[in-house]
């Protein structure tokens, strides 16, 4: 949608849950999670909506709150493939994914970028 709030456009139209969107630093790309797979996957699409694609590839763990790196070469998220919620990040083509916390706490949560 515009800043004023008008020209709103939905971008998703599936009966699995979309959520979390995040903006590529170019604009031109929007991470976000899904549950098409029947779990939170990380996805990206064009800015139009357009070609979603699966990144994770995970349908035994949930993946959400995808952070842009300043760069757009990376993608912080939370995962939960070692049994809690932890922050990894990955290459934004979804290759190399890599645990960051590692920490038997329950909930290591929405990842961010410095912006340097």
């Amino acid at each position: 949608m515009n800043a004023d709030g008008t020209g709103q456009t939905r971008l998703t139209n599936d009966p699995a849950d979309d959520g979390q969107p995040s903006f590529s630093p170019d604009g031109g790309t929007i991470a976000f999670y899904s549950t098409r797979t029947g779990v939170a996957e990380i996805y990206l699409m064009n800015a139009d909506g357009s070609d979603a694609v699966n990144l994770t590839n995970n349908p035994d763990s949930y993946d959400w709150w995808p952070a842009w790196s300043p760069d757009g070469t990376k993608i912080a998220f939370v995962s939960r493939r070692d049994g809690n919620d932890e922050v990894y990040v990955m290459n934004a083509d979804g290759s190399n994914p890599v645990n960051l916390t590692n920490d038997p706490a329950w909930q290591d949560w929405l990842p961010a970028w410095s912006p340097e």
